[in-house]
């Protein structure tokens, strides 16, 4: 027979159990810690997942102008609104080249959209900080043509401070990589000029039955007093005010000299 624990065995025990009991304690709170500190990591995992899903989306379009800029010098870009527009309906445009269009055409642009088109680097600093509508965003005023270019380009229609701050440094990129009659040129085949009508060449044969070569000063200048409002202001059929507004256009541009010498024209 197995003989029972006196008292004094029985201190000694109940002495050894209080001195491991705190041991355990301290080992399992230990344990918790540790697992806690592995857990935290795994919960911000899809949080950070996202932020790198965002930061690539970030340098894809960040990207996507740095290299189309340099290959759009050779090829005939297509902008945002004719691919947005060619999901509806169908599109019409036919690319020319600068020497295939009126020069009444580009010079009636410069003098009533961008007066000093070819002395700026993109940007009209000048302008920008004058037409600046504080409740509303920045008005068609404020854009050079080489930021209404970029814009059409790669960004969206609507206008915001977001869409103005990265239209500025698109515009000082595209005007270091383009010449000015680069630049013209891409405009001129890409600006809308009515549902589904993008380009002049496009234009002259919707409102005139001519090709862009055989526009008249008049025509040329009632093209671009369409252009704030081509969806609404037909060239073909000018209001009152459209008339008024391209006889002014067409002295300007008649007059336009040197304001135009960057086009070579």
């Amino acid at each position: 027979m197995t003989a029972k624990p006196g008292s004094g065995q029985l201190r000694s025990i109940a002495l050894r159990l209080q001195l491991i009991a705190p041991q355990h304690a301290a080992g399992y709170a230990g344990g918790m810690a540790t697992a806690a500190s592995t857990e935290e990591p795994a919960a911000r995992r899809p949080r950070r997942r996202w932020w790198r899903i965002a930061a690539r989306v970030l340098l894809v379009l960040v990207l996507i102008p740095l290299v189309l800029v340099p290959v759009y010098w050779v090829v005939p870009p297509v902008s945002t609104l004719m691919i947005y527009d060619r999901l509806f309906g169908p599109v019409s445009r036919t690319w020319v080249p600068l020497e295939r269009m009126a020069p009444s055409l580009p010079a009636s642009v410069v003098m009533s959209e961008d007066g000093k088109f070819c002395d700026h680097w993109g940007v009209d600093w000048g302008e920008l900080t004058k037409v600046i509508d504080r409740r509303n965003g920045p008005n068609r005023g404020a854009s050079t043509v080489t930021m209404q270019v970029v814009k059409n380009l790669f960004l969206w229609t609507s206008r915001s401070y977001i869409r103005k701050g990265l239209e500025i440094p698109l515009a000082l990129y595209a005007d270091l990589v383009w010449s000015k009659r680069r630049t013209m040129e891409i405009y001129l085949n890409i600006v809308e000029w009515g549902p589904g009508i993008f380009g002049a060449e496009a234009a002259a044969q919707r409102y005139f039955k001519r090709s862009a070569k055989d526009l008249t000063a008049q025509q040329s200048a009632l093209l671009v007093a369409a252009l704030p409002n081509p969806i609404d202001r037909n060239p073909a059929k000018p209001s009152r005010f459209m008339r008024i507004r391209a006889q002014v256009i067409a002295t300007q541009a008649r007059a336009a000299g040197a304001y135009i010498n960057c086009l070579g024209l």
